[in-house]
């Protein structure tokens, strides 16, 4: 729980700038009485659902890159160093990598990678 505003942040941003879109329109003169209660209410829900599907998505796929990454299995991860030469890098345990908290980190490489950034190749 502890990725979860890390992880899903900017999807909580754009879910309150969507509630405050549908209040503002649910309260104009031309909308029913009780559109902005409802809509904000399905608006919710709907945002709710897609950000908790989302986080369970990253973090079953995280876990599945942890797991991987103990059995010496490679791993391909997002690199935003360098975009256009190198736009992934490989990581396996046996070439220098170790797994610290959700970072993978090698003394090859300057920063760590984010394992919600990764995928088993």
């Amino acid at each position: 729980m502890k990725n979860f505003f890390y992880l899903e942040g900017g999807y909580l941003i754009l879910g309150a700038i969507v509630l405050l879109i549908t209040l503002f329109v649910g309260t104009r003169p031309f909308m029913s009485k009780g559109a902005a209660k409802r809509g904000l209410m399905w608006v919710s829900l709907v945002i709710a659902i897609m950000i908790g599907l989302h986080f369970n998505m990253t973090m079953n796929r995280m876990t599945e890159v942890k797991i991987a990454f103990e059995k010496d299995l490679e791993i391909i991860c997002e690199s935003r160093m360098v975009r256009k030469v190198a736009p992934y890098v490989m990581v396996k345990k046996s070439r220098e990598w170790r797994l610290e908290g959700d970072d993978f980190v090698s003394p090859n490489y300057t920063r760590p990678f984010f394992s919600a950034r990764c995928i088993v190749k």
